[in-house]
């Protein structure tokens, strides 16, 4: 068996692709539309910047295809802010926000820790003990929102499915079997993001997998060629098939293989000169 083929773009809102990779007339509102009939996820990522509202995620739903999952960006302030210090408040208000909305469509949520963040056993296992692993507990802690989101709040699951939650790290002190233990104990990915600055891993710690790939010789800027494609479409068939690809690198024991396969979700995130919509493509037509 093999895991689902998730292949995409981080957000779709940038204004140097109008005229490049959006048509230039096709009116701004219809951009998520037009990504959404050539890639089948997408990164949201206004909810890292703040609060959303549910009728903005029932309006992403509505103009997406069936199939069609997004993958959502977690707070900042929880993460860069607050550093999980704390968090309860904060992770019910972003949970009430509207995610929930989404139905079917939510994948898994996205947490990115700051560079200079270190690896704190003990504050990430507690973010990781109270992160909900299904829909009908992330609604449960949503109804404890604070009164911000009076009015304004999501809170009810319209069918219970499983929440997934990927870790996108920035510094070396996360080379730690420990952490690797933590997440695996929770059933959480570890971001394989593939950049010049930050630790390249591809451990594997969950039954799914988490690729970024932001331009490994210049941050959000640097294009993937053909070789680059194929390397990384390798990797992708051998994690959907449950394996773990030969080129690993990884930070602690390698995981055995899994023979229902692992779902597989890929984003490109160097969207400075328009490479990432041709590179998502690119890497696309070379998987089944």
């Amino acid at each position: 068996m093999a895991g689902t083929l998730r292949i995409g773009l981080s957000g779709w809102t940038y204004k140097g692709w109008r005229g490049a990779f959006y048509p230039r007339k096709l009116p701004q509102r219809c951009e998520l539309a037009y990504a959404a009939e050539r890639f089948n996820s997408l990164e949201i990522n206004g909810t890292f910047y703040g609060l959303q509202k549910p009728d903005a995620f029932g309006r992403w739903r509505e103009e997406t295809p069936e199939d069609f999952v997004f993958s959502v960006k977690g707070s900042r302030f929880i993460t860069h802010m607050l550093k999980l210090k704390d968090v309860r408040q904060a992770l019910s208000n972003f949970l009430a926000s509207g995610l929930l909305r989404l139905g079917p469509k939510l994948g898994p949520i996205l947490w990115q820790f700051p560079p200079q963040m270190r690896f704190q056993p003990d504050r990430f296992e507690a973010f990781l003990d109270l992160l909900p692993t299904d829909t009908e507990a992330a609604a449960r802690l949503a109804r404890a929102h604070d009164e911000r989101l009076d009015g304004r709040a999501w809170v009810e699951a319209e069918q219970n499915q499983p929440m997934r939650h990927a870790f996108e790290i920035r510094h070396d002190s996360f080379r730690d079997p420990a952490f690797l233990a933590l997440l695996r104990h929770h059933g959480a990915a570890l971001v394989c993001a593939d950049t010049v600055d930050w630790p390249l891993l591809t451990d594997l710690t969950s039954d799914f997998v988490y690729c970024r790939l932001h331009g490994s010789q210049e941050l959000y800027v640097s294009g993937y060629d053909a070789p680059d494609l194929d390397l990384w479409a390798g990797r992708v068939r051998a994690w959907a098939r449950g394996d773990d690809p030969p080129d690993n690198h990884h930070a602690g024991p390698t995981q055995p293989r899994l023979p229902s396969g692992r779902d597989v979700y890929v984003y490109f995130d160097n969207d400075a000169k328009v490479r990432a919509p041709v590179d998502a493509a690119g890497l696309a037509e070379r998987l089944p």
